[in-house]
């Protein structure tokens, strides 16, 4: 790894090798959806919470002020407009995100999809690319497709993160499996970090306090949140319980209160 890697890395990873990372790419796929539709609004919320790092696309990392937060930059898109939605392209290179200022940037995989080769191979140039440059490379890898029978299976899910990591990438970001047990084999088989993606938006802040300690206990890095931290009540509460959970080993009963629950 570069030093360069090594610095940026520093900036989305605390010492514990643990991140907290909010994903706000939503607004290209789904559009602007409560909680961000006012993006410098919302990121000022986060950074009250200490958020490890925040993920968005590139027009609005030209925008806002992410100062106290480690940015990371989404190089794939797709709109739900779409009737190929889970065909992911390019839209953002690794030199415009450095020029952006960047500390890592993210390629999206829907590993099954009928368009799965091309965003292999794209996932493969960007790694390339990333160690030419020394930007660390998050890799969002879901199982989903045809084939794909359930997208929280231990089987496809580690098949899935371990692909990310075959190919280069120096973060892995994947679907909890459900419970600790399984999800440790997902962690095992992957040679590099991963963290748990958040879903839909959850019933009650307990639900995913839970799926966050369940899957720390499993031995994940963390976690890349976003309806679930974006749309809660009170989201810099929200970071810093789950960062609690992430960074300082607290019980969901200690992160409740937090919130003041």
């Amino acid at each position: 790894m570069t030093v360069g890697k090594e610095r940026r890395l520093k900036r989305i990873m605390q010492k514990d090798n643990k991140t907290v990372i909010v994903p706000m790419d939503h607004g290209v796929t789904i559009g602007p959806i409560q909680g961000i539709t006012n993006m410098q609004h919302i990121i000022n919320q986060l950074i009250a919470g200490k958020a490890d790092a925040v993920l968005v696309h590139k027009g609005i990392a030209k925008r806002v002020d992410t100062s106290g937060t480690g940015l990371i930059v989404m190089l794939s898109a797709m709109s739900n407009l779409s009737p190929n939605i889970n065909s992911k392209v390019q839209v953002c290179s690794v030199q415009e995100a450095i020029r952006i200022g960047a500390d890592a940037v993210s390629v999206h995989v829907n590993v099954g999809a009928p368009e799965e080769d091309k965003m292999l191979k794209n996932l493969g140039k960007v790694a390339d690319e990333c160690d030419v440059y020394g930007m660390p490379l998050l890799a969002m890898m879901y199982p989903r497709g045809p084939k794909i029978i359930d997208e929280h299976d231990v089987h496809v899910v580690a098949h899935a993160a371990r692909i990310g990591a075959e190919l280069g990438a120096d973060i892995i970001k994947t679907n909890y499996t459900g419970n600790i047990e399984s999800f440790k084999t997902v962690i095992e088989s992957c040679p590099v970090p991963v963290v748990i993606a958040g879903g839909p938006k959850c019933k009650t802040p307990k639900e995913i306090l839970q799926t966050t300690s369940d899957s720390i206990k499993a031995g994940a890095s963390g976690l890349s949140i976003g309806r679930n931290i974006f749309q809660a009540e009170n989201p810099t509460l929200i970071v810093k319980a789950l960062s609690a959970i992430v960074h300082g080993g607290a019980s969901v009963e200690q992160a409740l209160k937090i919130l003041g629950e």
